[in-house]
């Protein structure tokens, strides 16, 4: 070490608490939000005549839009903040739904459910919540802080899920988007104790750790240089292979599980309690993975997860048609449904540390995303292609098995540090070089 050391600039900053509800109340909306669009699946069918694949289509969009541009998001966030970032992702997320509320046709659709609400997902998404949130709680809180947020993620859910259903029975298809949009925009009211923290500038003379440095690297590694180095450690890419099937799972249930249940011979109200359900249980599940993730290794809980989803979705086409079939699944895939996302950011915060944090877990979600476009489209058009979902049922519970199989060979250990470059090792000193240094007489303090 050189004797260096850093200059702390500490804004005020804001205690735990403050900083979890408020990363638990966006994601309760930006989560609960999305959960509804399922609901709406035979809805504008019906009005518009467009098709399940055409509405299937317009989530893919959505999806793959929000996944390539949540990198950038996060990089900005990185940089500038999560506030800003946050409530330009709410007035742009509030302004699509508006978009696709007045929809005559599928170009509206694609344009306001898929492009524009798929952008400002992007920026008000639990991505640069969780970073957010992984930058401001201390090491030894930070999963718990995550599961938290997580679980309220799942807790919005639960509430917006009936809530938008009871909204399309009084004012319709479009009125009952009108209000989501309204819900959105509370985001952007929440987002201040995520404004706060710790900035860390280094000093002239003066060097130690630093607090913001990256795991396995120097804490002034420049971001394309952490960027490089992640894509090519093995562990991250298969992170990102598995959470691919992360987002292929939740986007077709989301999308999709309303329709296949009633398609299967179950009520309307049945599929809505059933998708409820999912999100009611996920704030179990969510919260404690959080806290199994402190204790037990990450990767080892992620293959339990995605082994249950895979049982899950078997058992779904194989039992008997009957409410308490579809409840129950309901409720076990809700157990499993986001815990994925607390131990998956963990993994990630651990190889490569807090400091680009936003941007890592940004490219692990664009895959993530590329999974619920393939997801979501896919499976309308089997759909439309079968008159059934099962094919896609078993595609789901194929890539369930694989996934839990990639998560036996992940570490989460911090990704072998990358020399800067230019920087090579020290030449040795020449004999009468140290013979001259060993001659001066000690410095004094």
């Amino acid at each position: 070490m050189s004797g260096r050391a850093l200059n702390q600039q500490r804004p005020a900053r804001s205690p735990m608490a403050a900083i979890v509800i408020a990363g638990s109340i966006i994601t309760a909306i930006s989560l609960g939000v999305r959960a509804t669009m399922g609901l709406f699946t035979d809805e504008i069918d019906l009005a518009l005549g467009v098709g399940v694949d055409t509405f299937g289509l317009t989530i893919a969009v959505q999806n793959l839009v929000w996944g390539l541009s949540q990198p950038l998001a996060g990089a900005i966030a990185d940089r500038f903040g999560a506030g800003r970032v946050l409530i330009f992702g709410a007035v742009v997320y509030a302004g699509g739904l508006l978009v696709m509320a007045n929809a005559g046709g599928a170009a509206g659709l694609h344009t306001g459910g898929g492009l524009i609400v798929g952008l400002g997902m992007s920026a008000a998404s639990f991505a640069v919540v969780l970073s957010s949130i992984g930058k401001l709680v201390e090491p030894s809180r930070r999963s718990m802080a995550l599961g938290i947020a997580t679980a309220f993620g799942s807790f919005g859910h639960f509430l917006l899920v009936p809530v938008t259903r009871v909204f399309i029975d009084l004012l319709g298809w479009r009125g009952s988007i009108v209000f989501l949009a309204a819900v959105t925009m509370v985001i952007a009211t929440a987002v201040r104790p995520l404004r706060t923290g710790i900035r860390i500038v280094p000093l002239e003379g003066v060097d130690t750790p630093g607090a913001g440095a990256s795991a396995g690297g120097p804490d002034h590694e420049p971001l394309g240089q952490i960027t490089g180095r992640a894509l090519r450690h093995r562990d991250y890419l298969l992170v990102n292979a598995a959470f691919f099937v992360c987002g292929f799972h939740v986007t077709f249930i989301g999308v999709h599980l309303p329709k296949s249940l009633t398609d299967a011979g179950y009520g309307s109200s049945v599929a809505t309690w059933s998708l409820a359900l999912i999100g009611l249980f996920n704030i179990v599940g969510a919260f404690s993975a959080g806290l199994l993730g402190v204790r037990i290794n990450k990767s080892r809980l992620l293959s339990i997860i995605y082994v249950t989803r895979a049982a899950a979705f078997a058992g779904l086409l194989l039992l008997p048609v009957t409410p308490v079939v579809a409840l129950g699944f309901g409720a076990l895939l809700g157990v499993v449904w986001l815990a994925s996302v607390p131990l998956t950011s963990g993994i990630v915060l651990g190889q490569f540390g807090v400091r680009n944090a936003g941007t890592l877990f940004g490219f692990v979600f664009l895959s993530h995303q590329v999974g619920a476009f393939l997801g979501s489209w896919g499976a309308g058009e089997i759909r439309e292609l079968t008159g059934s979902y099962d094919l896609w049922w078993w595609l789901a519970a194929a890539l369930g098995v694989m996934a839990a199989v990639i998560h036996f060979s992940i570490s989460d250990k911090p990704a072998p540090a990358q020399p800067v470059l230019g920087a090579g090792p020290a030449p040795a000193p020449s004999a009468g070089a140290s013979a001259a240094l060993a001659a001066q007489p000690p410095k004094t303090p």
